[in-house]
């Protein structure tokens, strides 16, 4: 292909990438070195008060923001370099706490505790995704071709559902009286709040989790088996090889490639995990990274945005994907220089 006809494809693809990632992360990355405050100044005013005969005076000091021509807030924008961070991360108490062995201390840091729980989140719901989306796929692959398309469409349902609906739907059949919580009430006859445990919460949605994304796994799978070598699995059944022996030496190497992929979408996905704090209402007892970023966006009573913060806690989580993808990226480079060997 010529190198015309090869940049006349490939730029327009660049253009938006630099446009809409390389930009907002350049942003981002300057934004965590700087804060941006509003400037005050300090007044002094008569405030006056009807009294008899003559009214009653006095002096009082305010402060108020500065107004520029048009009447709108003077800001300023100063660099502190790695102040954002400290702020974010507070490695004076992280280290005070981690040295007393005090856990609790440690998990009072709103990072921290975000952290946390993102990487629990994150790496107890991997292998649970993966392993129920190839069991599923097996099972349909296995089944009559007559209830394939019915059971496919069923399984689906989870996927099909908006991540925040169904977070909601879940924490409805426990939240107070709900569906689930009366017959396990009724069942131990004893009262139990469900919503109001951290582990019992942090279960629940670890398993909206998988119960939503292990049907796209299923479906990758499903289609990876459809390829496999029929002549190769005839081979392993004439050797003897059983059940298991035939998907761990020939059905498994031969998705493998599908395995990784959908480890690395789950991976990015599940480490920006947001429609769980939100729908579970979780923020009492457990959040994210991705909500700590959007808590800090969040204006608070004087109006007021922790932007550099924020930026400060993207960064962190970028950096963090980009961590935990590692091995698997390392994995499917050295596969790729063993094939193209």
């Amino acid at each position: 292909m010529k190198f015309r006809v090869f940049a006349a494809f490939v730029a327009p693809s660049l253009l938006l990438m630099l446009l809409f990632i390389a930009a907002p992360l350049v942003s981002v990355l300057w934004q965590s070195f700087h804060v941006t405050q509003v400037e005050f100044e300090t007044v002094e005013t008569e405030v006056c008060t009807p009294g008899f005969i003559t009214q009653t005076c006095q002096t009082e000091t305010r402060t108020r923001p500065v107004l520029d021509e048009d009447g709108k807030m003077v800001s300023t924008t100063s660099f502190v370099g790695l102040g954002s961070y400290r702020k974010l991360l507070e490695p004076d108490r992280f280290v005070r706490a981690l040295g007393d062995l005090n856990w609790r201390g440690v998990m009072v840091i709103d990072f921290w505790k975000a952290l946390r729980f993102t990487l629990a989140f994150t790496l107890f719901t991997l292998p649970l995704v993966v392993g129920m989306g190839l069991l599923i796929a097996l099972a349909v692959n296995s089944a009559a071709k007559s209830i394939r398309g019915q059971i496919i469409f069923v399984s689906l349902l989870p996927f099909i559902i908006t991540p925040v609906i169904g977070a909601i739907s879940i924490r409805w059949l426990f939240v107070g009286d709900g569906i689930l919580t009366a017959l396990l009430e009724w069942i131990l006859e004893t009262d139990i709040a469900v919503l109001a445990n951290p582990w019992s919460l942090e279960f629940l949605m670890m398993f909206y989790r998988v119960w939503h994304v292990a049907p796209f796994a299923f479906v990758v799978f499903y289609a990876g088996l459809q390829t496999v070598n029929n002549d190769a699995i005839e081979s392993a059944v004439i050797d003897g090889a059983s059940r298991f022996e035939r998907l761990r030496y020939v059905v498994i190497p031969h998705i493998m490639p599908l395995i990784v992929f959908v480890a690395l979408i789950h991976l990015m996905d599940a480490y920006r995990a947001f429609e769980e704090i939100i729908g579970f209402s979780s923020q009492a007892h457990l959040i994210s990274l991705q909500w700590l970023t959007y808590d800090l966006l969040t204006p608070d009573d004087s109006g007021n945005r922790a932007i550099s913060r924020a930026s400060a806690s993207a960064m962190l989580t970028m950096i963090g994907i980009v961590v935990i993808l590692v091995p698997l990226l390392g994995k499917t480079w050295r596969d790729h220089k063993a094939g193209s060997i």
